[in-house]
């Protein structure tokens, strides 16, 4: 939900400062204007850095299963993963076989995690928001993402519905894990966010902003002012401020 009130992936992720430059986009002052994105392209990036890396060529269905006995953790099958998400097989074996190539182990712990995502945001510190990040993946808390895990949470960010999102969206802000959302985790993960966007933002990020952002946050989401935001608050706001700027 962005301070206009639109609803973008289940993110509160609204402009970002200091993205690499792409192509077309104006140039002010010898700084590059703020770029726009959101969770949903930020994960779209994360996956095809994973597939591109593979080294190994394409192989059959059946070679795919084959490769599931040279890993520590193996996968559950493909087809009940094919159940569980949006992804058709042949998508799914693409995204295995990246997923193997980069951690041949069957497993991503937080340093691999926090390495691949940081790549994304060379100009500011992303390991804090990765931290965040890989917990909201990590669903059984072992300190480690399963490649099931991982499908999982793109299948909801990449091609689920906006109350899917939202729930999970939830859960990464919920950094305890207790069901509300407090000020404080807010504003931990707005802090990281403007850590990962970077000092040599345009324009300039100022020292308060995210204690800001966390403020008008909580005017919309805490309907009852008792200080947290609970799921049914966070989605029904949400779907509220959806609801009015379709009309």
């Amino acid at each position: 939900l962005q301070e206009d009130g639109k609803v973008v992936d289940g993110s509160l992720l609204g402009d970002a400062n200091g993205v690499e430059p792409s192509p077309g986009r104006v140039k002010e002052s010898g700084k590059w204007q703020k770029p726009r994105f959101t969770r949903k392209a930020l994960m779209s990036c994360l996956v095809k850095w994973i597939i591109t890396s593979r080294t190994t060529p394409d192989k059959d269905s059946s070679e795919s299963d084959l490769e599931l006995s040279t890993v520590r953790h193996q996968p559950e099958g493909l087809d009940q993963l094919q159940v569980q998400t949006k992804f058709t097989k042949k998508e799914l074996q693409s995204l295995y076989r990246g997923f193997k190539n980069e951690c041949p182990s069957g497993l991503v712990d937080e340093e691999t995690f926090k390495t691949i995502y940081s790549q994304f945001f060379p100009q500011g510190d992303a390991t804090t928001y990765a931290h965040f990040l890989f917990n909201a993946f990590d669903m059984d808390r072992n300190g480690s993402i399963r490649f099931e895990d991982f499908v999982i949470g793109l299948s909801v960010l990449l091609r689920g519905t906006v109350t899917e999102k939202l729930n999970w969206a939830f859960n990464l802000y919920d950094i305890n894990k207790d069901g509300y959302i407090t000020k404080e985790e807010m504003l931990a993960i707005m802090k990281s966010i403007y850590d990962m966007m970077g000092r040599y933002t345009y324009p300039s990020v100022r020292d308060e902003a995210p204690s800001e952002h966390v403020d008008k946050f909580f005017q919309k989401m805490d309907r009852n002012r008792d200080g947290v935001v609970t799921i049914d608050e966070f989605i029904e706001t949400s779907h509220l401020y959806a609801s009015s700027i379709l009309k």
